[in-house]
């Protein structure tokens, strides 16, 4: 249940993550070179100079995409007011200032707003909060989107190899102790290489690579069900095969599916995570957790280990969410061990 309820929380977070995030900008992508590496609960003043064509957008857009930003964001130390115009002194590192005026009619209409980052920024000044809460998104889409293209390609071809036997078997077989024998790393690496790097290569490359353990699965599972009772009346009746094994079959092995489903949920966001850390993932600048780490690792050994260490929890605990789930259906849904 703590699994589950870390899903929910994950989910809901992924949905509503631009509305959440301090940054709703596209990506969280608002860069702001003069406060960049700062530590966690950084705070600063910003004075907001207004964009000469402000780009307006529906809720259904802001809701996927975000909300471009409106106001230029200058990060200031003090500003002045002095008739119809504002006389700021902008940040521009520590103890190092440039004065700048601007007239009313240029700003906001609250011109001056303070902001805290929570978690710090990273080497571009980007909320880290921000693009840690937009990136739940790309960790749960490419574990939902490998599921399915696993369970698709596995079920159909371990249902096929126990079902049938024989030379379909052998086939399907001698396929699945070859892609075994290929490092699953590997084997992504290959198959990202033909696609091409991007956000829909990498979940798609990650899927063709996690059949494997469904299909084996499946088809023990269908090799020891289909000389059940309830098998031989569906064929006595006439039944066809595949109604057999889709109607009757499929249904009474869904337990063992839905476990391995949750533990390839949390595989494939890990490999995701490493393929991103490697450069060979989510390209920028798509805020996904590997592709942070890899942009501020080298903060670990330094001053501001945050940078780094944030991202990694959150791959920590998203994981640990889908193996506790996957634990606690096993135990649902093993009825034999409850006797």
């Amino acid at each position: 249940m703590a699994g589950l309820v870390m899903i929910f929380l994950a989910v809901f977070v992924a949905l509503f993550g631009y509305f959440i995030a301090p940054d709703p900008s596209p990506y969280a992508n608002r860069i702001l070179l003069e406060i960049g590496g700062e530590k966690p609960g950084y705070r600063q003043s910003f004075v907001l100079i207004k964009k000469e064509a402000p780009v307006e957008v529906n809720l259904f857009s802001r809701l996927i995409n975000g909300r471009p930003d409106p106001y230029e964001h200058v990060p200031i130390s003090s500003y002045t007011i002095k008739g119809d115009s504002m006389v700021v002194e902008k940040f521009i590192d520590e103890g190092l200032t440039e004065t700048i005026s601007f007239h009313s009619s240029a700003l906001a209409a609250d011109p001056v707003v303070h902001k805290k980052f929570y978690l710090g920024t990273d080497t571009y000044g980007r909320d880290i909060l921000s693009r840690l809460i937009i990136g739940t998104r790309i960790s749960l889409s490419v574990g939902l989107i490998t599921v399915i293209i696993s369970l698709t390609v596995g079920i159909f071809l371990g249902a096929i190899a126990g079902y049938f036997g024989g030379r379909w078997d052998n086939m399907i077989m001698w396929l699945i102790n070859v892609i075994w024998s290929i490092p699953t790393l590997l084997l992504v690496f290959a198959i990202t290489l033909l696609l091409g790097k991007g956000f829909w290569q990498v979940f798609i490359a990650v899927g063709l690579t996690m059949w494997v353990n469904v299909a084996r699965l499946v088809r023990g599972q269908v090799l020891a069900t289909r000389e059940m009772q309830y098998v031989e009346a569906g064929k006595a009746l006439g039944f066809s095969n595949w109604r057999i094994i889709f109607r009757h079959i499929l249904p009474n092995i869904l337990g063992p599916i839905l476990v391995i489903a949750a533990s390839n949920f949390a595989s494939a966001i890990v490999i995701e995570a490493g393929l991103s850390f490697l450069g060979v993932g989510v390209q920028p600048p798509t805020p996904s957790w590997g592709l942070m780490i890899k942009e501020n690792y080298n903060f670990i050994i330094t001053q501001n280990p945050m940078l780094a260490l944030a991202p990694g929890f959150a791959i920590m605990l998203l994981v640990l969410a889908f193996n506790l789930l996957g634990n606690g259906l096993r135990d649902a849904l093993n009825v034999r061990g409850k006797i």
